[in-house]
């Protein structure tokens, strides 16, 4: 029987990746407001909703930030940035496919940018994993002549975010709090252009729209403190397992309703994906298992 705060973690975790897999239905509903406007306002209700988060639990503190740390901060906001607006482009594009495929290959990145930048060593079937999920990039590459692109973008993007924030180990709430209010200005800048332009969408369209675009502050922050929920009730490799889950649901959403095509060749890369995958958390609970048994003997 598992005990109650398991139980709870693993509802946090059901509802964030959950609420991570189903978003493009949120994008696709503010899909006639340019992608720039949406990032935009994802960004500036966010920062606030973050604000009060923090006052009100009293941690409104964590914002503080050595200033040798900033430059990696605002290059992990950047990152941040930069993938949001690549996920929108894809979705907006019906590419939902891809980006649901750039985050099953996203933990296998994070994988190999430890090799090069933390030097960790991988054990062979470790490996193999890697190197069954380079085959099905390098199938898309022979078959179609060209590189899932905005997959790749997406699982890089995020993969060097997460080596960033991995070293500077801030709390995830506060963390993001911050990226958002350095991103801020540039957000309410371009908010700024667009009114003058006369092109801004908020105001403008309709209140139905207004509130959808507030509501990407509670899209954007809901999920991360329900993950905040989990990580501290669940192991990382019982997390790890339900990281899945998201990019499993945007993929049937893709497929089953927006009716994407899923041809052939998609269908061989996903496939290298998750055998890949099967390999890597099959082996990684095996070799956890066999250290906390070795351990147990001591």
């Amino acid at each position: 029987m598992f005990d109650r705060k398991t139980l709870q973690g693993g509802y946090f975790a059901l509802a964030a990746y959950f609420i991570w897999g189903v978003t493009p239905i949120y994008f696709k509903l503010v899909g006639h407001v340019q992608p720039l406007e949406i990032i935009a306002h994802r960004v500036t209700w966010s920062a606030i909703l973050l604000i009060l988060i923090l006052t009100l639990s009293g941690k409104l503190g964590e914002l503080r930030l050595p200033p040798k740390r900033l430059g990696w901060l605002l290059l992990s906001a950047m990152l941040l940035a930069c993938n949001w607006l690549i996920f929108v482009f894809a979705v907006l594009n019906d590419q939902i496919i891809d980006t649901s495929l750039g985050y099953f290959i996203n933990p296998l990145v994070s994988v190999f940018l430890g090799i090069f930048f933390l030097g960790e060593r991988l054990r062979p079937l470790q490996w193999l994993a890697l190197s069954v999920a380079f085959l099905g990039v390098m199938i898309q590459l022979v078959v179609l002549g060209h590189l899932p692109l905005i997959s790749l973008a997406l699982a890089f993007s995020f993969g060097f975010y997460g080596l960033i924030r991995k070293n500077l180990n801030l709390p995830a709430v506060s963390g993001l709090a911050l990226e958002t209010l350095i991103i801020l200005p540039f957000a309410l800048g371009y908010l700024a252009w667009q009114q003058a332009q006369g092109a801004l969408s908020f105001s403008t369209l309709s209140l139905e729209t207004d509130l959808l675009l507030v509501l990407g502050g509670v899209v954007t922050s809901l999920p991360l403190l329900l993950f905040a929920g989990a990580v501290t009730r669940l192991s990382l490799t019982t997390v790890g397992i339900f990281q899945y889950l998201a990019p499993g649901l945007t993929l049937l959403l893709a497929i089953f309703y927006f009716e994407e095509p899923f041809n052939n060749v998609q269908f061989a890369t996903f496939s290298c994906v998750w055998v890949s995958i099967v390999i890597f958390t099959t082996e990684s609970l095996g070799y956890h298992r066999k250290q906390y048994r070795d351990h147990a003997r001591l």
